[in-house]
């Protein structure tokens, strides 16, 4: 049977994922990080608080 290519990909094993993001607070914290690399700045007026 051939290697499935999807399910082999490289990436996070599955202890690896919940070290990661195990808590509710780790995947808010990794989310702001990718959305907001240099801090929050409002899409409107540019300001740094909500």
């Amino acid at each position: 049977m051939p290697m499935n290519r999807i399910q082999f990909q490289p990436g996070l094993s599955l202890p690896a994922f919940h070290a990661q993001f195990g808590t509710e607070a780790q995947c808010e914290a990794e989310l702001e990080r990718v959305r907001w690399p240099d801090g929050f700045r409002c899409p409107k007026c540019g300001h740094a608080h909500a």
